[in-house]
């Protein structure tokens, strides 16, 4: 995948030569997601500090930094959660910088929140139904379908009060809970937190399989080595700016990331 047009103003270093529920719409060669010179604060804190990012339609596109580096508030600020100081987000070539959280989940970005957030007194079957809410009326069968294929453990489970799931499980009711919301733009946040080694690799396969439907992704993860294998794209997040942009591959053997966060 080629590299994002760096506007003059980024920080972001360019790696490049130096070393569901289907998706509504069809994929163009216009970018699915356009942020320039993003800006978040947190009080007198600048946690985001004028960011660039591309994602193209189709493609999984990773954050990767240490714990603390900003990645989250990304997130929350491209789903209307956190206010943006500055920048400008354009979503399939419409404007929605100052969009209110449930206007841009009724665009089609639906957010995989840290910490899963599933409603733990509810039942697997009605946490998904209220994933289909802003739908209407029930969620379609074909849809219940769609996210069991991909986690069979939930139709087991579908009538189980949600809080007596293993962290995995949640984990996977929050990604199932999500699709049935029919996002055009999925956006996670931390899916392989907490989760012991052989449910990482359940979780990222099914990213994989989500993806090759045709969903656009946007991964957030301090797992950088799972990240980047499956990201056709990522993004460096360093102290509030980009540090490096490249494909995953080429940064997954940038010297800098093997040093800083690959332990190599």
């Amino acid at each position: 995948m080629s590299a994002p047009t760096q506007s003059p103003e980024t920080r972001t270093s360019s790696v490049g030569q130096n070393g569901a529920p289907r998706p509504a719409g069809n994929a163009s060669a216009a970018a699915a997601l356009e942020v320039r010179g993003l800006t978040v604060h947190y009080g007198h804190i600048e946690a985001v500090r004028g960011i660039d990012l591309t994602l193209e339609p189709g493609g999984i596109t990773a954050l990767v930094g240490a714990n603390g580096a900003g990645k989250s508030t990304t997130l929350l600020a491209l789903s209307g959660l956190l206010p943006k100081l500055a920048g400008s987000v354009i979503f399939n070539g419409e404007d929605i910088t100052r969009l209110a959280p449930h206007q841009i989940v009724a665009r089609g970005i639906v957010q995989v929140p840290e910490g899963r957030a599933i409603l733990t007194t509810m039942t697997v079957r009605e946490n998904l139904e209220l994933g289909a809410y802003r739908l209407g009326g029930s969620a379609a069968s074909k849809d219940f379908d769609y996210v069991f294929a991909l986690f069979p453990r939930l139709k087991e489970r579908l009538d189980g009060v949600a809080g007596n799931l293993s962290g995995g499980e949640q984990q996977m009711l929050a990604i199932g809970r999500a699709l049935m919301a029919k996002p055009r733009l999925l956006l996670l946040d931390e899916p392989s937190m907490g989760l012991a080694p052989i449910v990482v690799q359940e979780i990222f396969r099914a990213l994989r399989s989500i993806n090759a439907d045709g969903l656009t992704l946007f991964l957030v993860e301090q797992n950088v080595r799972q990240a980047l294998k499956i990201a056709q794209r990522g993004y460096v997040l360093e102290n509030g700016s980009l540090a490096l942009s490249g494909s995953g591959k080429e940064l997954l053997n940038h010297p800098r990331v093997l040093q800083a966060y690959l332990g190599v």
